[in-house]
Parts: structure tokens; C-alpha cells; sequence
């Protein structure tokens, strides 16, 4: 049995962000963002806020049809990227005493592979009660197969150690070392070349 998937549309905002909310909750990067179960109940929703607008203005939104798994995906030039101020508006625009927003970002950024364009895997998310049922793979295999047809290498940060044997599943490697988040868990910067 097939999984239904389509592209995002402006007024699947909600939607996706709550998904987003509910499917981070209990990640370890999350956490470590948002320490704390009450502050993360209530902030941690604006960062996935913020993700998804940067993503439904820049990228593409892979939505399952039932609504319980979505993969924010940016195609990343060769050049830099992104903006050097970009963590630095987040943080300010959802809680500017919260400086691990910032640090991830500035962190995330620092590792982020240059030189070369990809698909880049910002985020995906799978609502707790459907995860293990095979939707998270259906919805990166979706751009891995174009990224295999455009030859388009693709690149993500794993946060938890299960998200990363998905992704090794699914052809990735890790690239270059593990990133320790200070008193935190670690991310994994992984890489896939087209097959």
C-alpha cells in the first residue's frame, strides 16, 4: 500500500506546524532548545512556525494526504548560504532570552556543506501514533528518487540516533564529524550522493 503525498500549499500552515509541535516534542535538540516540558509546550511551536514559513516561501513541503507526516525540503545552491543574521532573527522573533536558538542555528550553519547544490532535508515529521509505519521513508524516498534522476546529492542533520539509522537506510552517510551541542545531544551531519 502505497502512501499519498502532495506538495504543501500555503494554507496547510497550521497543519504542518502543529504536526511539527507534536512530532518535536520529545526529540533530544528540541529538548535541549527548549528545556523544560512547559516552556517547550509552550514556545517550541513558534520555532516550527518559523521553519515552515522559511520553507513554504523558499522550498517545498511534502505533505502526506492524511496529514500526519510532512518533510520540509530547501534546494541549496553551491555558493553560501543562508543569511548570516538568520539565527539571529529567530531568536529575537521567538524569545529573545533563548540564545540556544541562535547557537543551533549559528552551529547548524557552520557545518552545513558548501560547493556543491543539494536538497537539503531541513526538518520531516511524522505524528507520534503513526511513526514506525513507514511514512517518514516514503516521503524522503519521494525527493530521493528525483534527486537521483537530476543527479542532486542531498544532505541533512540527523537529531536523534533512530532518525539516523532511517537515514542510513535510505543511502546516506555521515559527513564529517558528530555535532556536540554544548551540555547536549549530539546531530549528525549526513550526506547522500545520487544513485
Amino acid at each position: 500500500m502505497g502512501v499519498a503525498i502532495r506538495a504543501a500549499v500555503p494554507d496547510d500552515r497550521e497543519l504542518i506546524v502543529r504536526l511539527l509541535d507534536e512530532a518535536f516534542q520529545d526529540d533530544p535538540v528540541s529538548g535541549w532548545v527548549f528545556p523544560g516540558t512547559e516552556y517547550r509546550r509552550t514556545h517550541h511551536h513558534k520555532l516550527m512556525a518559523a521553519f515552515t514559513d522559511i520553507v513554504l516561501a523558499e522550498g517545498r513541503i511534502d505533505l502526506t494526504e492524511d496529514g500526519t507526516g510532512c518533510a520540509l525540503w530547501l534546494p541549496t545552491p553551491a555558493e553560501a548560504h543562508g543569511d548570516d543574521d538568520g539565527p539571529a532573527q529567530l531568536r529575537a522573533a521567538i524569545d529573545p532570552a533563548n540564545e540556544r536558538i541562535e547557537l543551533i542555528g549559528s552551529l547548524t550553519a557552520g557545518i552545513h556543506p558548501a560547493g556543491r547544490a543539494h536538497e537539503y532535508l531541513w526538518m520531516i515529521g511524522v505524528s507520534p501514533q503513526r511513526q514506525g509505519a513507514g511514512l517518514g521513508t516514503a516521503l524522503i524516498a519521494s525527493v530521493l528518487d528525483r534527486c537521483d534522476r537530476e543527479q542532486r546529492p542531498a544532505y541533512l542533520e540527523a537529531s536523534s540516533a533512530r532518525s539516523r539509522a532511517l537515514y542510513e537506510r535510505l543511502g546516506f552517510e555521515q559527513h564529517g564529524p558528530a555535532l556536540e551541542l554544548p551540555d547536549g545531544p549530539l546531530m549528525w551531519p549526513m550526506w547522500r550522493e545520487p544513485r
